[in-house]
């Protein structure tokens, strides 16, 4: 069992997410950047695709009241484990106990009452936490992870929360540090032309793949709002509503794009430009960080 004593700005539980089920009206979810997920699950013995937890930005503290293995991947970010005196204290609460710093990117075993304290972000966004026997709450649709947009699966971590945990499987990998992806202080994103690129003025691709763009501080797990050169539009009105995949740059009558990501809706009615072939990349990018586009040549 997990006890959440802090659970931080957005801690969600996340797996490899539910595809499959768009034609339901259902995004596929699931960790914003599902490599770096897989290999916190490898490190600690379990399956990939095991659920684990998605933390953003400012970090937060859990409790595990067994002995286990975990793994954080992702993000930078300075980690404090603080051990329960033997025996513990009278009601239940780990005492002033020995404390000792650890890395993002090691095998670290923890005794029981053991508290993992995970600080804020020192560069990029979002950490992944694997356990081993992975994070047990009951799956929806064949997956356990919270899906921000439709509010299926488990409901976004708050403080005093209970996680359960599923039996270890198989024993940690026999490394102590691996080596993460430094998180790029500009995005690169490959862009094919997208459904609705003819109902834009001929310039707009230009502008879209000739000038920067700036991450808003409205984005999350749906979608990255860009703030930028405005994308001129040669055809007035909307459309009905239509299918929308993962890495559709949307563009509001504003003429900001979007990009969509992993909680984003299955149907929409502006005009898609363009499709991002990879957007693992926006899941550590904060708000400022400058976006560059290209086409697929490069």
């Amino acid at each position: 069992m997990i006890e959440v004593l802090r659970a931080g700005a957005l801690t969600t539980v996340q797996d490899q997410g539910r595809p499959g089920y768009a034609h339901l009206g259902v995004p596929r979810s699931g960790a914003l950047d599902p490599a770096a997920l897989r290999l916190a699950n490898r490190l600690v013995g379990n399956p990939e695709n095991a659920a684990g937890l998605e933390i953003t930005l400012t970090g937060c503290e859990l409790r595990f009241t067994r002995a286990t293995t975990v793994a954080l991947t992702g993000a930078p970010a300075d980690l404090r484990i603080r051990y329960a005196p033997t025996g513990g204290t009278r009601d239940g609460r780990p005492g002033a106990g020995a404390e000792r710093a650890a890395d993002v990117g090691r095998v670290l075993a923890l005794p029981a009452g053991a508290v993992l304290r995970v600080g804020p972000a020192r560069a990029g966004v979002r950490t992944w936490l694997a356990v081993s026997g992975g994070i047990a709450v009951p799956p929806v649709l064949g997956s356990r992870s919270t899906d921000t947009l439709a509010g299926l699966g488990p409901a976004r971590l708050r403080d005093g929360d209970r996680l359960p945990l599923g039996p270890a499987l198989g024993p940690p990998a026999p490394v102590d540090e691996v080596v993460l992806p430094a998180v790029p202080a500009e995005l690169r994103l490959t862009l094919r032309p997208g459904p609705r690129h003819d109902w834009f003025a001929p310039a707009a691709l230009e502008l879209l793949c000739g000038t920067a763009y700036t991450v808003s501080p409205v984005s999350n797990r749906v979608g990255a709002r860009l703030t930028g050169a405005a994308l001129p539009r040669a055809v007035a009105g909307e459309l009905p509503s239509e299918g929308l995949v993962l890495g559709a740059v949307q563009v509001p009558a504003d003429g900001q794009p979007l990009v969509f990501l992993a909680d984003h809706p299955t149907t929409g009615g502006y005009p898609v430009i363009g499709v991002v072939a990879d957007v693992t990349g926006l899941a550590q990018a904060r708000p400022g960080t400058t976006v560059r586009f290209h086409g697929p040549q490069r």
